[in-house]
């Protein structure tokens, strides 16, 4: 194929260049791109400021935090549900007074309607030569019969006249958001799970060169290696850290030398599963985390 391949248009061969090239033109369909190097974060840099680590911590998940950073999230947190609680409780404060006032209405409204119904069945004295026929001899009309047609058609005379239905009072009214109970427990903002402070582990990387002061160190490539390998350490090595000592250590040593002790090369204290952790691995620092390094963007579909 000649250099201008791409650009051919005279093949009878709908080529793959010219499908993504006339997929990213046209706006349809869904576009999948690889992320380079400078959207992937670091594995020894924080997952809340994306910056390497001085003093760095890890969750029991794996997760790496800077120190200051993850104790001024949690304490934030808690900051913020102090004050969705003392909302909640002032809601609930205003929904028990409001119950109150309605059970006292219903019961005022209880006791009318007792007082109504016994009104009404109390006797009168009747004049027997009067109460059946007028003065002409004609027969009397019960008042109330001819009193509820007159009410109900100024009731009904009254809704017709109204000048507009935008008035205030039809207009609907907006009710106040209920808010939900907050749960007081702090999340990690990564994964997801519950995390407190006494369960945050220093991590010890070791330097590629001890001699090397903090700036110097972070200007480079390589930084850290393994404490026990000297292997060195980057975003395509998996790496594990050891609880008792809390140093950093790949994958491979773990699985090939301290697992069949279950020691800690270190310190020499008793290991068990729960005391190595892995390290979650450098993932895109604005999307997510994890290995996956492929970025899709879901566009409408064109349909037959």
């Amino acid at each position: 194929m000649t250099r201008h391949g791409k650009n051919c248009t005279a093949g009878a061969v709908y080529t793959y260049h010219e499908k993504k090239k006339d997929t990213a033109a046209s706006g349809y369909g869904t576009q999948s791109i690889r992320l380079g190097k400078d959207a992937i974060k670091d594995f020894d840099c924080c997952c809340l400021s994306l910056q390497p680590c001085k003093n760095p911590v890890v969750t029991p998940d794996g997760y790496l935090y800077e120190k200051q950073a993850i104790l001024e999230y949690i304490l934030h947190q808690k900051t913020e549900i102090a004050k969705k609680m003392k909302a909640y409780e002032k809601q609930k404060q205003a929904q028990k007074s409001s119950n109150q006032l309605e059970s006292k209405s219903e019961e005022r409204q209880k006791v009318a309607r007792f007082k109504s119904s016994e009104s009404s069945i109390v006797s009168k004295p009747i004049n027997p030569f009067t109460s059946g026929q007028n003065k002409d001899g004609e027969p009397a009309r019960p008042q109330s019969a001819s009193a509820e047609p007159s009410t109900s058609g100024s009731a009904a005379t009254s809704s017709q006249s109204l000048p507009s239905f935008w008035i205030p009072m039809l207009t609907p009214e907006a009710k106040p958001t209920l808010v939900k109970k907050p749960s007081k427990t702090v999340l990690c903002p990564m994964s997801g799970r519950p995390i407190k402070m006494n369960e945050l582990i220093p991590v010890r990387f070791t330097p590629l060169d001890p001699s090397l002061e903090r700036v110097a160190l972070l200007n480079r490539q390589e930084r850290y290696v393994c404490a026990v390998t000297r292997d060195v350490l980057g975003n395509s090595v998996p790496c594990a850290l050891l609880r008792p000592s809390g140093c950093v250590v790949t994958q491979e040593c773990v699985e090939k030398l301290i697992r069949m002790d279950m020691l800690d090369p270190v310190s020499g204290d008793k290991l068990t599963d729960r005391d190595i952790i892995l390290l979650q691995r450098g993932g895109t620092g604005f999307a997510g985390s994890g290995v996956d390094l492929r970025a899709k963007e879901a566009r409408p579909v064109m349909q037959v």
